[in-house]
């Protein structure tokens, strides 16, 4: 039988400019700069947001998938609904009035993304959005982008602590993914190090990227390798890097800790099984073979990059995927 999974938080639509000429970039500078006309081809256009590319991708792998999103009532809200339905999934709530969220991913080849973003519609997503008889229904609550969801992040993130005890009660396993910070914006300015710490005891699997938790936890380190400019993930050593971090969240409740790192990979670290078993994660996994376990995972390397939207998303729907197939942690 088809695992269950529900889906929530960040939705919206990606358009992305398609740089045609072949080559690649070493810079944005000898891409972009003001005045100048840049030749591309026709734009994909997509949906995007952990919902759309954790969800879809979870559908694409054979679990049974519903959605929890908001768009507005306009266009891009309906584009992003006929997506959906195309793909066999439900879920998503209209609001009358509102705006949909929307980004414009820039990502000439060789370059990482660059995104200009509009949260849209999902400034107003909260907690009653996401329905009891759904939560009580699913095997998994993957919950994505609490960082470009007002209503999630304000007051330290009761919404979504209050969201994930929920579905902690209610008997799912839960997931749980970030998005990157503006530091400017109000997202930048929230206590992101009090809110994890108050809703990762809720958590079993929690799968940020290594960029986004280290601008959490320390903030004086992210800046340091920020002004470094280029890739922050490009010569992480997993193992001194990263496996801090890891052991942090851990520490701070979380039943494992799969780390995204870009082109260096990723580690993973999973908690003892005693806190899994106390987590209720024995109903859908092995816990004495997934207790303690932990690995750097060396990136794929592809004979050529198109572009990285949403490939974190993806590895995270294939990882999730994996374990609520039965997989242990060192599949």
């Amino acid at each position: 039988m088809k695992k269950k999974v529900l889906c929530a938080g960040h939705i919206c639509l990606d358009i992305t400019p398609v740089f045609g000429t072949g080559r690649e970039y070493d810079s944005l500078c000898s891409v972009m700069s003001p005045g100048r006309l840049v030749n591309v081809s026709a734009a994909d256009i997509n949906t995007g947001g952990c919902v759309a590319n954790t969800g879809l991708a979870m559908k694409l792998l054979g679990c049974d998938v519903t959605l929890a999103g908001k768009v507005g009532d306009d266009r891009f809200g309906k584009m992003i609904s006929e997506i959906v339905s195309e793909h066999g999934c439900s879920g998503l709530i209209v609001e009358e009035g509102a705006d949909t969220s929307y980004s414009v991913v820039i990502a000439p080849p060789g370059i990482d993304r660059i995104f200009l973003h509009c949260p849209g519609a999902n400034d107003t997503f909260c907690a009653s959005d996401v329905s009891d008889a759904a939560l009580y229904g699913a095997d998994l609550f993957h919950f994505g982008y609490p960082t470009l969801m007002k209503r999630m992040y304000e007051n330290g993130g009761e919404e979504l602590a209050g969201l994930f005890k929920r579905a902690k009660d209610a008997g799912a396993l839960t997931s749980l993914d970030l998005s990157s910070v503006d530091p400017g914006s109000d997202a930048g300015r929230a206590d992101w190090e009090r809110i994890l710490y108050s809703v990762l005891p809720y958590v079993d699997f929690f799968v940020p990227s290594f960029e986004e938790l280290l601008f959490m936890l320390d903030r004086s380190e992210h800046k340091r390798r920020s002004d470094m400019r280029g890739d922050m993930t490009a010569a992480l050593d997993l193992e001194k890097d990263v496996r801090p971090l890891a052991e942090k969240c851990v520490k701070a409740g979380a039943g494992a800790a799969l780390i995204k790192c870009g082109v260096s990979g990723m580690y993973l670290k999973v908690s003892d099984k005693a806190a899994l078993d106390g987590k209720g994660a024995g109903k859908l996994i092995n816990t004495a073979e997934w207790a303690g376990f932990e690995k750097a995972q060396p990136c794929y390397k592809p004979k050529k990059v198109l572009s990285a939207t949403g490939a974190g998303d993806v590895s995270v729907a294939a990882f999730l995927a994996a374990m609520l197939e039965g997989c242990g942690p060192g599949v």
